[in-house]
């Protein structure tokens, strides 16, 4: 390649990714699902389009792979482990018996439809019963209508678990070792590659979490990126050691975005931004993949078998995962509905594409009409179905958001946080405030203007405050603060455990 070739190539690369965020910007407007835009923006690209050639499905699975993991990474990062601990347990079984009841009658409806062979229907079951992480969290996650935090929770961690399986099933299938492989086998081997990926998540992540809190590193910027590089690096190890990488690649997010992390704040913006370009990749690079020619005749299967999956292959999967924790049958509508599909889907379906075998085309095609067809029907219809059924909960408007930063050569942390508009910290002052013995409020900017506080001081509405406090003593200055905030001078008694 040559230096002009280069520019001709980084040219077209910023266009898309700039495309691709105004692209953002519209669909934000109208409501329409980002990732619909990006397949569309893909689609204009190929060969319907202007004629760009692409038709290696090998390199879109691995360079998928790469993309999920960074996206399975931010949902991690961004996941506060109190909502998610007590919906953990009925997330593991959405994410194995009810992948399993899925892929079961999702395939049976594909072989009594259609003329397929077995093989062919359990493919295209298994690869569009796992839900999409990226479609998840980013529809969740911005709905116009706020819903409880387990129940985002709950689908949030099926979809970060549930790839593990699905990605174990599709391969086995399209291998050889379709005829050999027993079912004993297949499930000896889903459960290795979870508790591997597993543990190496965690374990990575541990040794991260250590390392990041006890070195102080000459610039900001460098926090976020090996928070990232960590995560990425347990999804490599787990894969290598025969792991599930996406398994520990979500658990290692889930750990070091829970764990007192120097530059919070600056973490999570560039965790989100990284996650936005792996999703605008991933969608334009399938995009590419798909021939738009083929794709009307994949239209009525894709109907069929997605109808099927929608109105009875999940909602069963959901009431049968759901029995052991009673969860509300609203909240089991909900989530029958919110079981999205995505890029995960359509990265499976390249797996038989890469074997090379006789339905494989017929497979992707199917997989990628289902999933532009039924994005089109459940993201829109999420925030009224919410109200329907009375799983939305009001705004805290009085959560504190703390970033820290750490002070290595006295033993120390710096905390920086803004006083939310209705927060209760407004009139209350230095004294009051009664931070644990180690800790001090050391300055605040207010409208422009920098302070020295001293005991009488009162904090106001959208005041910036620095305080310096020891390591021994910050989770229980953090704790106070985000009790004050919510209950004012009386926090001790009315929100003991902050």
């Amino acid at each position: 390649m040559s230096v002009d070739d280069l520019y001709v190539v980084l040219i077209a690369g910023t266009l898309v990714v700039l495309a691709a965020v105004v692209a953002a910007r519209f669909s934000a407007r109208v409501g329409l699902p980002t990732l619909l835009l990006y397949l569309g923006i893909g689609l204009a690209l190929g060969e319907s389009g202007l004629g760009l050639q692409f038709e290696d499905a090998e390199l879109t699975m691995l360079l998928g792979s790469v993309a999920l993991a960074v996206i399975l990474a931010e949902g991690g990062l961004t996941t506060p482990w109190p909502s998610m601990r007590p919906v953990l347990p009925s997330a593991a079984v959405l994410a194995t018996v009810g992948v399993a009841v899925s892929v079961t009658v999702t395939a049976g409806i594909a072989l009594l439809a259609f003329d397929l062979e077995p093989r062919t229907a359990l493919l295209l079951g298994a690869a569009v019963s796992s839900t999409d992480a990226a479609a998840v969290f980013a529809v969740l996650r911005r709905l116009p209508v706020p819903v409880p935090r387990g129940l985002r929770a709950r689908l949030e961690a099926e979809s970060g678990f549930n790839d593990p399986p699905v990605i174990i099933l599709v391969t086995i299938v399209a291998s050889d070792a379709w005829e050999s492989a027993g079912l004993l086998e297949g499930l000896t081997m889903m459960l290795l590659q979870f508790l591997i990926g597993g543990a190496v998540g965690l374990g990575v992540a541990w040794i991260g979490a250590a390392m990041l809190a006890r070195v102080a590193l000459p610039a900001s910027g460098l926090y976020p990126l090996a928070t990232l590089a960590i995560a990425l690096l347990a999804f490599a190890v787990a894969g290598m050691v025969g792991g599930s990488g996406f398994l520990a690649v979500y658990l290692a997010g889930l750990y070091l975005g829970n764990a007192a992390l120097p530059h919070r704040g600056v973490t999570l913006g560039f965790a989100e931004g990284m996650a936005w370009l792996a999703q605008i990749g991933l969608f334009v690079l399938l995009g590419l993949l798909a021939s738009p020619s083929r794709l009307p005749d994949a239209l009525l299967p894709a109907v069929v078998v997605g109808g099927g999956l929608l109105l009875v292959a999940r909602p069963l999967s959901v009431v049968v995962s759901s029995v052991p924790f009673r969860i509300p049958w609203r909240e089991q509508a909900f989530m029958s509905w919110a079981g999205l599909r995505g890029a995960v889907p359509i990265v499976l379906a390249t797996i038989p594409l890469s074997a090379g075998l006789p339905d494989a085309t017929r497979i992707f095609d199917v997989v990628f009409v289902l999933v532009v067809v039924f994005t089109l029907v459940q993201a829109p219809l999420l925030p009224w179905l919410a109200r329907r059924l009375g799983v939305t909960r009001p705004l805290d408007p009085r959560g504190v958001h703390i970033e820290s930063a750490p002070l290595e050569d006295i033993g120390g942390t710096l905390l920086q946080f803004s006083v939310p508009d209705r927060s209760r910290l407004a009139n209350v002052s230095v004294e009051e405030l009664r931070l644990p013995q180690g800790a001090a409020v050391t300055l605040i900017l207010r409208e422009a203007r920098t302070m020295v506080p001293d005991r009488t001081t009162t904090f106001s509405p959208g005041d910036n405050l620095l305080v310096v406090s020891t390591d021994e003593v910050r989770e229980a200055v953090e704790r106070r603060l985000r009790q004050v905030s919510r209950r004012g001078r009386l926090a001790t008694w009315l929100d003991p455990e902050g």
